[in-house]
């Protein structure tokens, strides 16, 4: 008897380079069973993204469009590629654009999932945008995901957060990967960029403005002031590269930075690092922050932080920005190095809080098959 073919889903996150939701998506992609569903990707970049090739090589395809708002170009590469089971779309306001076009396609289970925050839309336009964006994110969509409270009264809005219409998401990570110690590599890091025996403040994600990087730069000036050998270590890439060379050269401490570019080892990353520092503008969760708390990493993070990122394990520490450069600096310097080591706590930590992976690909296989029974969880107590 002929084997049935794999169910298809298709995500659509616009390019799938090295950050959060990708990451995310590459570490449910990796652990799905593809004799039984598999993924196709959206991408609105003609440039080759970081995890293309290992989406190929796992029998998924990339498929480049050219005009984001287009739903005709959506519904037509449903048709063509199809057909799909599910269309994820991860694309903050635009999923109503492949939401909609998933449903002129007849794709029967079409979900929005809110990954951030960005609240800053003063102006009418956007306003609007957003007001007209999430009528028909509500119309055309049959299943919504948040994977916190104020992401998803951003994407949503308040009306659907107070009506219990979508369900809370952890961003589920492969934890397991980042609890253990990988000496040697750390050993040769650190040794090939100098770090030695440094105290190494680190920070991981994309050179964009809402990770604010120029006021980590501050910080790393009132460090180096008590802490000459010092080292801040900036793991990503971005448009803003030149521009934070720039001010670090200013500031005089280029020497003590280093710019190691987008990664692959993450785990070496943060078992190099005495300290995480997060002190992002805004933030739908960060999933960085709790591959830093599975390394049982110190984190010190901006009150922009979802505090459904804080697994309890005493390794968050939170700021607001407008406490300063120096205040940051003094909580910096007292939590470095006071590492988790109980490696059950952490892995308890993460089973409790729902980030498990195992977990999450149930889910959300669940929800791909179209079912919302007492599976399809409500939005735990804390996100009411």
């Amino acid at each position: 008897m002929a084997q049935s073919k794999p169910i298809k889903v298709l995500q659509v996150t616009g390019g799938m380079n090295r950050a959060g939701t990708e990451t995310m998506l590459m570490n449910i992609y990796r652990n799905i069973d593809h004799d039984k569903i598999q993924f196709d990707f959206i991408s609105y970049s003609r440039k080759e993204a970081h995890y293309d090739k290992e989406i190929e090589m796992l029998g998924g395809r990339v498929i480049r469009l050219n005009q984001t708002n287009s739903v005709k170009e959506l519904y037509q590469v449903m048709k063509n590629y199809g057909p799909y089971q599910a269309v994820h779309s991860h694309t903050l306001f635009h999923c109503g654009i492949a939401n909609m076009a998933a449903l002129l396609a007849g794709v029967k289970v079409r979900i929005a999932h809110a990954h951030t925050t960005d609240d800053e839309h003063t102006r009418l336009i956007k306003k609007l945008y957003i007001s007209g964006m999430r009528k028909v994110i509500k119309y055309a969509s049959t299943n919504y995901l948040a994977c916190s409270k104020q992401s998803g009264n951003y994407l949503f809005g308040k009306q659907m957060l107070e009506k219990n219409e979508y369900s809370y998401f952890p961003n589920v990570i492969d934890y397991f990967s980042l609890i253990e110690k990988p000496q040697q590599k750390v050993n040769e890091f650190k040794l090939q960029h100098g770090l030695g025996n440094s105290l190494v403040i680190g920070h991981i994600g994309r050179f964009i403005e809402a990770k604010n990087h120029t006021f980590l730069l501050k910080i790393m000036k009132v460090i180096v002031n008590k802490h000459q050998d010092a080292k801040l270590l900036l793991v990503g890439d971005g448009d803003l590269r030149s521009q934070l060379i720039e001010e670090a050269e200013e500031l005089g401490i280029f020497n003590n930075i280093r710019f190691v570019g987008v990664r692959s080892d993450i785990e070496t990353m943060l078992h190099s690092m005495d300290v995480f520092v997060f002190p992002s503008i805004y933030e739908g969760l960060g999933l960085v922050l709790l591959e830093a708390q599975a390394s049982g990493t110190q984190c010190v993070v901006s009150n922009a932080i979802q505090p459904e990122a804080d697994l309890g394990l005493e390794l968050v520490s939170n700021l607001s920005l407008s406490d300063g450069p120096e205040k940051w600096a003094e909580v910096i310097l007292e939590k470095a190095g006071q590492k988790e080591k109980n490696i059950n706590k952490i892995i308890n930590s993460f089973e409790l809080n729902r980030y498990s992976l195992n977990a999450g690909i149930s889910r959300l296989l669940k929800i791909y098959g179209g079912k919302q029974g007492e599976n399809y969880e409500k939005p735990v107590n804390y996100l009411l």
